[in-house]
């Protein structure tokens, strides 16, 4: 009955409890729970109602009539309206602690075996928690005639041109305002979403933050390329950290922002980057950790908690260029791979025969598919490292570890909610020893997880 009394425009009081896991505040009118982006908890508000919903409403913060402790003001000029970031306003010492809470919400929601005795570690941050990310992917869109590049509004494709984004490495930012401007200065055709028209849709920038390498990569609606050879001949020039440029074709009417086909336009075909003093090569589709200070915190603590041994064969499922994997291949006995991207698995066993390791394998595939095969072939893995998508683990590979589960098993996750659900099944024939949360994206509402599980 609450829906039906109220209207949208209208105002209410409300008490913020805790924030969701979008970093949303959240409280509860007349029993019916209120989502209000911005708010934090132990806030006084008054609520303008913006949507209706059978079960929950949302809102706007009209009024703060309490203020929380921890609330800062976010240094972001365009923090409200870019989407990219979601708790600039909150203290980092505060942010912290919501994305343990947030990991203890989804448990409490999700209710694996035993999961009131869990132990949840204090997340572990960075020292300072700006510029951190080595990788771009900015929109172009041409606004009143003129190339501008950024992020789409949330939950929106309107455009909020962005020229200096705190949580991007310098260095990347740098790049992208020179490449906008070329684009303007050579007057290229930008992508009409809704015209179909026009060719540029999409600027990414990569830097190998311990090497220095740069690489820029035009996401195109065609093969086309006009004025490609002005445009590389100034970039050239003006940028000489830039090492490589590519061309990726991306044709669909999609949401992913890179296609399938990728061209060499200029100077080396991937970069190389540094994790704990072993190199890795970078193409532009390959998957790679956005926070490499931080990607050398969450592998420490992957490789922790798998306590890998000389007699140790070990499956890293959605292994991408190889990264942890590499990281203990010289403790191990064997190390075997799998990734759905070509590319990243030409990158992973590049990056062995640069390592001298000798006793990897990878294959390109899926891990649901690769991994009971190997198992029908007589491979008996002692341990599994696994790093899904956000979707968390897809039901036929968890179907397989259940069904053969080695003795060892490290689950690192980048959804809280996608792993307390996988949880439920693993801790069938597994116990859940500790849960690490690592935080590799500051300012934001996502957490990396890090589970040990022991074979029961």
């Amino acid at each position: 009955m609450t829906q039906l009394m109220l209207k949208e425009g209208q105002t209410i009081p409300l008490k913020i409890k805790r924030l969701g896991i979008n970093g949303e505040g959240i409280g509860y009118y007349k029993k019916t729970i209120v989502f209000v982006p911005g708010a934090l908890p132990t806030e006084e508000i008054i609520v303008k109602v913006t949507a209706v919903e059978e079960r929950f409403i949302e809102g706007e913060i009209q009024e703060i009539k309490r203020e929380a402790l921890e609330r800062i003001a976010p240094p972001c000029p365009v923090y409200e309206t870019c989407g990219g970031c979601q708790l600039q306003h909150l203290s980092y010492k505060a942010q912290l602690s919501f994305k343990k809470d947030l990991l203890k919400q989804a448990l409490n929601k999700f209710r694996p075996k035993d999961f009131q005795d869990y132990q949840l570690l204090p997340t572990i941050g960075m020292k300072e928690p700006w510029h951190y990310r080595n990788k771009a992917q900015f929109q172009l869109r041409e606004i009143e005639g003129e190339v501008q590049a950024g992020l789409y509004q949330a939950e929106s494709h309107q455009l909020v041109p962005i020229t200096d984004c705190l949580v991007q490495q310098p260095a990347i930012t740098k790049v992208m305002n020179v490449i906008v401007a070329l684009l303007n200065k050579y007057h290229l055709p930008i992508y009409d979403e809704q015209k179909n028209s026009g060719i540029f849709r999409t600027i990414m920038v990569r830097v190998g933050i311990q090497t220095g390498e740069l690489q820029v990569v035009f996401i195109t609606q065609s093969t086309k390329f006009p004025k490609k050879r002005d445009l590389l001949q100034e970039i050239q020039e003006q940028l000489p950290e830039v090492v490589s440029i590519m061309q990726n074709v991306q044709n669909k009417k999609t949401s992913i922002v890179m296609g399938d086909d990728t061209m060499h336009l200029w100077g080396k075909e991937s970069i190389e980057e540094q994790i704990s003093e072993v190199t890795f090569d970078l193409s532009p589709r390959a998957f790679f950790q956005l926070n490499p200070e931080q990607t050398e915190v969450l592998y420490a603590q992957a490789i922790k908690a798998l306590d890998p041994q000389p007699y140790d064969s070990v499956v890293d499922a959605y292994c991408g260029v190889g990264t942890i994997g590499l990281s203990i291949a010289k403790k191990v006995q064997e190390i075997r791979g799998m990734d759905t991207i070509p590319a990243a698995i030409e990158d992973a066993e590049k990056n062995a025969e640069r390592l001298g390791v000798t006793n990897t394998y990878y294959e390109v595939g899926a891990a649901e598919r690769l991994l009971p095969q190997w198992f029908k072939e007589g491979f008996k893995p002692d341990a599994i490292i696994v790093d899904p998508p956000r979707t968390g683990l897809d039901q036929k590979l968890l179907k397989a570890i259940l069904t053969q589960p080695p003795k060892k098993m490290v689950y690192v996750s980048c959804n809280v909610s996608t792993l307390a659900k996988d949880l439920v099944d693993l801790a069938k024939v597994y116990t859940v020893e500790y849960l690490q949360s690592v935080d590799m994206f500051p300012q934001t509402a996502r957490c990396e997880v890090v589970v040990k599980l022991t074979k029961k």
